[in-house]
């Protein structure tokens, strides 16, 4: 019997009967693996057969949230983990995955839940050494186990009946009646669609942890995003000891929601005052220093954007951004060329916001704008005053939401001036020390500042 086989995009999972050298769908070279297709049905654990109700009829249960305790954690998930529900937790290796998993769920079997921690990766010898470097090694109800065969895990599961268990990583699981390797496209998904029932059918909260591919996106498939209930990102730079867990996906609360740890011997421990904590190795003398407030979920954030501008060496300048977009830096640059009539054509640009976090919000182009007039003037910018504000393409300073969140936190660390868009404060008043200056367009912020 001809066995039957497609071919499945590594990147994307675009299926094709025949092999491609670039996918349709991605246009990615040389990313079509081949996969058999298996002719049996496989046996899997799934919830009892249910009947189509009135949504009007549907009973709405008010089922508690199981707390890690970890309070940052807790935040990033919308209160606390769901019971039921599936966690998709990626990020770089080594950023930190595992350790933040574990000490999760050692805080919750602390709490007397059962926990089964499934690792693919590492033996049970391995876990506990990292669990007696990081203190969550005195816990009886947190159950170690090495093992990638997906059956293997269902059955331990199933004796177990763990309330919260973590798969360690999706990668390295497979199913055995899948011909295909595992990591690959096929085996992935198979075995978060296995996972997905057994968390819907068990009312078992599943953790999945994966990993990240060159190109940034979860290695594998990126149809196990659409699988999971929810998405996090573990991010920041291996060389800096700050990392930022970010929500992009949550059926359960607010998207792009963050926490922020410090990485430490011990593990990674919580930071309260995330804007103290970027701002405190801050210079106040240093010409091309900014402080913008953004938000980043439901928490604003009080970031330094630094710049240096420079003569061009060789013919070609150079433009490199550092935690902020780069085609977004392009354009406030062409804006600062033609709007303002700052000459930094012939010059190298260097944007960086300081402790390694990454920042896409719009309210943050005033900063990065006046950050780089101030270096290349260099005249240092008022270390007390705080930047808000939106840069359109014609110069304007756009109106930015939440600026009372943003003004409260800009008091909180004792700054006394704030740069805001003239349309935040048409016609409003805020009960705060802080004074705001308006402005309508970059001229006005530069000639306040500089």
């Amino acid at each position: 019997m001809m066995k039957k086989s497609k071919f499945v995009c590594q990147i994307c999972g675009y299926d094709s009967p025949k092999w491609l050298g670039r996918c349709p769908n991605c246009e990615s070279w040389n990313t079509l693996v081949e996969e058999v297709i298996r002719s049996g049905k496989m046996q899997k654990p799934i919830a009892k057969g249910s009947k189509p109700v009135p949504i009007t009829a549907v009973a709405v249960k008010s089922e508690p949230r199981v707390l890690t305790n970890l309070k940052e954690f807790d935040r990033v998930l919308g209160g606390g983990i769901v019971r039921g529900s599936l966690t998709l937790i990626s990020g770089d290796p080594g950023i930190g995955k595992s350790t933040l998993v574990l000490q999760a769920t050692h805080r919750i079997a602390k709490n007397g839940m059962k926990v089964l921690y499934v690792s693919g990766e590492e033996s049970v010898e391995q876990m506990r050494l990292r669990a007696e470097r990081i203190g969550a090694a005195d816990c009886d109800t947190l159950m170690a186990l090495s093992e990638t065969n997906l059956d293997s895990i269902w059955e331990s599961m199933n004796s177990y009946e763990p309330d919260v268990a973590v798969v360690d990583s999706i990668q390295t699981t497979y199913l055995p009646d899948l011909a295909s390797a595992p990591g690959s496209v096929g085996q992935v998904r198979e075995c978060g669609a296995y996972l997905q029932r057994v968390a819907k059918g068990e009312g078992c909260a599943i953790f999945l942890v994966g990993h990240v591919t060159k190109q940034g996106v979860i290695a594998g498939p990126r149809t196990l995003e659409h699988l999971v209930d929810t998405v996090l990102y573990l991010e920041g730079d291996l060389h800096h000891q700050y990392r930022i867990l970010r929500t992009t996906k949550n059926r359960f609360g607010s998207t792009n929601e963050i926490g922020v740890f410090e990485m430490s011997i011990a593990g990674l421990v919580e930071v309260d005052n995330p804007s103290q904590a970027f701002l405190e190795e801050r210079s106040s003398r240093t010409s091309g220093s900014a402080v913008a407030a953004t938000i980043e979920g439901t928490r604003p954030l009080l970031v330094e954007i630094q710049a240096l501008v420079s003569p061009a060496s060789y013919g070609m300048p150079q433009r490199v951004a550092t935690g902020v977009d780069y085609k977004r830096l392009s354009m406030l640059l062409a804006v600062l060329e033609r709007r303002v009539g700052l000459r930094i054509g012939n010059h190298d640009i260097f944007v960086n916001v300081a402790g390694g976090i990454r920042i896409d919000e719009p309210a943050a182009d005033l900063g990065q704008v006046c950050a780089i007039a101030s270096s290349l003037l260099d005249k240092p910018i008022d270390p007390t005053t705080v930047l808000i504000g939106e840069v359109g393409l014609s110069g304007e300073v756009r109106a930015v939401p939440h600026l009372e969140k943003r003004l409260g936190e800009a008091e909180k660390l004792g700054f006394a001036k704030c740069i805001v868009p003239h349309h935040n404060l048409k016609g409003r008043r805020f009960s705060m020390d802080i004074q705001c200056v308006d402005v309508r367009e970059v001229n006005e912020a530069l000639r306040v500042l500089l």
